[in-house]
């Protein structure tokens, strides 16, 4: 049925749990200027196998900069990206062949497409057939377009959407869509999957549908960043959490600590917290 909800379907299993690990991402004194505009000013941060970060901060605070930086869209104007050491190619093409995927704040799919369809956009990153087995249909690109549907399969299941496998992606309901890009990220294979305001506009049951799903990304050693405005979202999720305030990092840590820093209330208020003088 064209838009029907499945965020109640379980997930099932497509890997083994991984605890975290290794540092696989890091920013390291990320700095973005736009002419006389500083969208980000010496920004750290590590990232582990297995580890999800909350990325959290007032709206201008450069979060999304931060992504699009860490993705190759922008290039820092000072600073460094590596993943597992090496450094990280300025073109987002070649840094999701490097294990990087993410999703976007306003949703991007295809709408004509099929929710599988769409996730075969994000599987074609890792297929590899010659111009002549892709020009002729040959064994090897048959072999190939068929383990790539079998996956897509798997990913609609794992994210909840098995049902609905060949609907367009714009009869599907928003969290389902929400959903279905998570899975076309997750058809790219990555190591790290950043996630830009993933439950904006959701209700409360698809909210925590979304944070299962998240706990289940990483049980498959997937590293996850994740932006979002619901703090009690991120507080109850992340093993970490970082809060940009004006494009710098005010504070970083686990999440009881963030949450009981009188300066992360007065950014979000906009005033001091009493018998704090001012937090700074």
């Amino acid at each position: 049925m064209p838009g029907q909800s499945l965020w109640d379907q379980p997930t099932v299993e497509i890997g083994a749990p991984v605890v975290a690990g290794d540092p696989v991402l890091e920013a390291a004194g990320v700095s973005m200027r736009f002419g006389g505009l500083a969208a980000l000013q010496d920004v750290s941060f590590t990232l582990a196998d297995g580890e999800v970060i909350g990325l959290i901060g007032p709206n201008g605070a450069g979060k999304t900069t931060l992504f699009n930086c860490l993705t190759g869209l922008y290039p820092p104007t000072s600073g460094s990206v590596t993943m597992r050491g090496e450094p990280l190619p300025q073109d987002p093409a070649r840094v999701t062949e490097r294990g990087v995927a993410r999703t976007f704040q306003n949703i991007r799919l295809f709408p004509s497409m099929t929710a599988r369809e769409n996730v075969l956009v994000g599987r074609h990153v890792r297929m590899r057939q010659g111009l002549l087995s892709s020009l002729l249909h040959g064994r090897a690109f048959r072999r190939s377009e068929e383990e790539a549907a079998r996956r897509a399969d798997e990913l609609l299941a794992f994210v909840g959407l098995s049902g609905i496998a060949d609907e367009q992606a714009r009869a599907l309901s928003y969290g389902d869509q929400r959903r279905l890009e998570i899975a076309r990220a997750l058809a790219t294979d990555p190591a790290v999957l950043l996630l830009d305001e993933p439950t904006a506009g959701m209700n409360a049951r698809e909210t925590e549908a979304t944070r299962r799903l998240i706990l289940a990304i990483r049980g498959l050693g997937i590293a996850v960043v994740v932006i979002e405005h619901d703090t009690k979202f991120i507080f109850g999720l992340c093993d970490r959490v970082v809060v940009l305030v004006r494009g710098q990092v005010l504070t970083q840590g686990r999440p009881d600590v963030v949450r009981g820093d009188p300066r992360v209330v007065e950014a979000y208020l906009g005033a001091p917290v009493p018998g704090t003088g001012g937090g700074r």
